[in-house]
């Protein structure tokens, strides 16, 4: 770099200075502006937040008619395209949430936060109302200045702007949340009419106020000192963690930019511009090591990057390392972390049980109870007679007629109850009582495995089986 070029990037960056020359943790007493610079760790997070819009969008999407992704709670359903999963199913979704769990647990203990740098919701709505101030207020400073300044109509115009727009995304916020209970146009001709039942009424509004409140008002307080995911990342991470982290070795001793352009001796590459510090959404300060604020979103390294190449020093002051890297201790390959392998045990077995689940789900499911008092009945005839209590579960969207036919059990058996086929209703169970009748001089053995079969008169394709036994007399 050239004499001339020094200089005006000296001056330049100089005048950052004039901004920043004391910076302190902010505890909620004001508001913290943070400043919105592009980068690479920036355009990641805007494409990994932008996959929020599936929280607005999915819920429209039709199927057959229907809502293709629907959590009915008032039938105990959930309907997921053509499948419809029933309470019965529930340890799929205990199998999933033990999955999310671990894979959030396995993230965290190799690098950090970075849910909550680039994919939580509380960071994405927070990010957007951000970025809706500084188009309304102006940039950073701008901002900082209209909070200071007195009340005028100017100041007025655009704080009523600005928190419009923010309740106008709460409101959408809650009626998204509520379309994934409730069938999306049906919640929507509702609303229109002010017909919502009082549940509706109370989930819309807490989540307009949650929203407009977490995310627009409290902010970076909320990840600081309302999140328990804050408190309880230091027992999932260790030296070995790769998180943002500020390489003290090469930066110290710190000092302004016009000494080390006047050949100040000892003096590190940090020129101690705070970009890092203006551009945290928490407001922490990345060069006073790990804190509780960080939430790993890597924004810091584009600061310091842009800075790096202005002042023609290598890029990585600030990067993602382990602590142990910036020791200069050996680093461990991420398989070499046994704490991390057993979560990613887990994860396969939970994700292993889920899809046994889901290919085993079939459209209906048969439970068969023999009666037991008693075991069996002899007939004036000299036959044995079985009693048994059919438990049909239908998981389709209709109610089928179902035909029942026995393989196995007594020679010249027959099935009394179902000679006509039976109706089982959709989304629910349906009980009814069949009886087995065979000779008495067929009957060669006590107990008598039997397999009985349902199948769908409407689609052959929808069958079920259950095993169970044909008792008679010992011979």
């Amino acid at each position: 770099m050239n004499k001339e070029a020094e200089q005006k990037e000296v001056g330049t960056v100089t005048g950052i200075y004039q901004e920043f020359e004391t910076w302190q943790v902010n505890t909620g007493g004001s508001t913290i502006h943070a400043k919105r610079m592009p980068g690479f760790f920036r355009t990641v997070k805007n494409y990994t937040q932008s996959l929020w819009l599936l929280f607005f969008l999915v819920p429209y999407l039709r199927w057959n008619g229907k809502q293709a992704i629907l959590f009915d709670i008032a039938n105990r359903q959930f309907h997921f395209f053509n499948l419809t999963i029933l309470p019965q199913d529930i340890w799929m979704l205990s199998l999933l949430l033990l999955l999310l769990a671990m894979a959030l647990f396995a993230v965290t203990s190799v690098a950090s936060r970075v849910w909550c740098g680039y994919f939580c919701f509380q960071t994405a709505w927070t990010d957007w109302y951000t970025w809706i101030e500084d188009k309304v207020e102006g940039p950073h400073h701008a901002r900082r200045k209209l909070d200071a300044a007195p009340w005028n109509l100017e100041k007025i115009q655009k704080k009523v702007i600005k928190h419009l727009i923010w309740m106008v995304i709460a409101l959408f916020t809650g009626i998204s949340f509520s379309i994934w209970f409730v069938d999306a146009f049906d919640y929507w001709n509702m609303l229109v009419h002010f017909q919502l039942p009082l549940v509706g009424w109370v989930v819309l509004i807490a989540f307009f106020f949650g929203t407009y409140i977490l995310a627009g008002l409290l902010r970076e307080q909320v990840c600081m000192w309302l999140c328990p995911y804050a408190r309880i990342q230091g027992v999932m991470t260790d030296s070995q963690t790769i998180l943002p982290t500020y390489d003290f070795n090469r930066g110290e001793p710190r000092g302004k930019l016009h000494r080390k352009a006047e050949g100040s001796a000892a003096q590190g590459d940090c020129i101690d511009c705070y970009q890092c510090v203006q551009v945290c959404p928490t407001g922490v300060d990345i060069r006073d090591g790990q804190q509780l604020g960080c939430i790993t979103c890597g924004l810091c390294l584009d600061a310091c990057d842009s800075i790096m190449d202005k002042v023609g020093t290598s890029r990585g002051l600030i990067r993602y390392a382990s602590l142990d890297e910036l020791e200069g201790k050996p680093v461990k390959k991420m398989y070499q972390h046994p704490r991390t392998l057993v979560y990613l045990g887990i994860i396969l077995l939970a994700f292993g049980g889920i899809v046994y689940g889901l290919t085993h789900l079939g459209s209906m499911t048969l439970k068969v109870v023999t009666e037991r008092q008693p075991l069996f009945v002899r007939m004036s005839d000299g036959s044995i007679q079985n009693k048994y209590e059919f438990k049909v579960l239908n998981k389709t969207d209709k109610d089928l007629f179902v035909t029942v036919t026995a393989e196995g059990g007594v020679k010249d058996q027959i099935i009394l109850g179902a000679e006509k086929p039976l109706l089982t209703h959709h989304g629910r169970g349906t009980s009814f009582t069949i009886f087995v009748k065979a000779p008495g001089e067929n009957i060669k053995r006590e107990v008598t495995p039997i397999e009985f079969r349902i199948q769908s008169v409407e689609d052959p394709l929808i069958a079920a089986e259950y095993n169970t036994k044909f008792n008679g007399p010992k011979p």
